[in-house]
């Protein structure tokens, strides 16, 4: 009988933990990062008052006592190897690096930067994670100046995040929104999911999901600016199959995305499908150029 090992389990509690304390100790977005994303375990994005502006913090996770067994001058001493290093310093996203202790239910954090760690005598590096930097409300200014960034760069760093996407897209997948939108909270409370439509009759293979809080704001406006790289439609199969007569609400004013049902009359569901606009294949175009030079677009 296969096992799940007690290390498996200590880390899916610390991504749990980091999730509880971003969302709800500083009011902000989480999400899971997919496995092929070396050194990353998730993204923070930045909320003001109730506005998502795409200031993002890339996140490693550790969870477990042993990461606190090294003892440093008011903290602990985190070694990471040297391609980490690396890879975390030539990060889109600024890093921070989340120790979670189990017996106290606690989440510590620092940045990685070129001020925070240390070489050590061997050659290696440490970062110390100050038992003072608790991940809460009390992190939340500090944290926030760290994701900041021009305009022009948190642009990029967005079509960055979405790359994998696009390329996606680029290659023939399917990929569909899925909304759960609860209609009757003022907090605009709701769940936003991407996921892969294989195209068999099932769900779709989740990718992401968001859980978000937009006041007053519109989904049907916010979400095509949060894919602001692909065109936003219907999915024509799930609209297809939709019962309208069983819809609770009126549908005068609705436009081209609008939920396809509401069972409860209280959560509208709405599957929409991206297709790569102009702007993703441009870019897709540049980073091909960025990554393998001029040769290969003529290739």
């Amino acid at each position: 009988m296969m096992q799940r090992k007690p290390s498996a389990k200590v880390a899916s509690i610390g991504v749990t933990q980091t999730q509880l304390a971003v969302e709800a100790g500083l009011g902000w977005l989480f999400r899971e990062q997919p496995t092929e994303d070396y050194g990353i375990d998730a993204h923070a994005e930045v909320v003001d008052a109730e506005l998502v502006r795409g200031r993002l913090l890339a996140m490693q996770i550790k969870s477990g006592l042993s990461w606190f067994s090294k003892q440093g001058p008011g903290g602990w001493w985190f070694r990471p190897d040297a391609e980490h290093v690396e890879y975390w310093t030539n990060h889109s996203l600024p890093v921070v690096v989340v120790l979670y202790h189990p017996e106290r239910e606690r989440c510590y954090w620092q940045l990685v930067n070129r001020k925070t760690l240390s070489e050590t005598g061997r050659g290696g590096w440490k970062l110390l994670v100050p038992e003072a930097q608790v991940l809460d409300g009390s992190a939340r200014a500090a944290l926030s100046q760290a994701a900041e960034g021009d305009p022009y760069t948190l642009r990029i760093r967005e079509l960055q995040l979405a790359r994998p996407w696009m390329r996606m897209l680029a290659e023939g997948t399917r990929l569909v929104i899925d909304i759960e939108e609860w209609v009757n909270k003022t907090s605009g409370r709701g769940t936003i999911s991407l996921g892969i439509d294989r195209e068999d009759g099932n769900n779709p293979e989740q990718l992401v999901s968001w859980n978000v809080f937009l006041g007053l704001s519109s989904y049907v406006e916010v979400v095509p600016k949060m894919f602001s790289w692909a065109n936003v439609g219907l999915h024509a199969e799930t609209y297809d199959d939709a019962d309208y007569d069983d819809y609770p609400y009126d549908r005068d004013d609705w436009g081209s995305l609008h939920p396809y049902m509401n069972p409860s009359g209280e959560v509208d569901f709405y599957r929409l499908e991206l297709t790569l606009n102009e702007l993703g294949r441009a870019f897709l175009l540049v980073d091909r150029f960025a990554s393998e030079g001029p040769r290969q677009l003529t290739a």
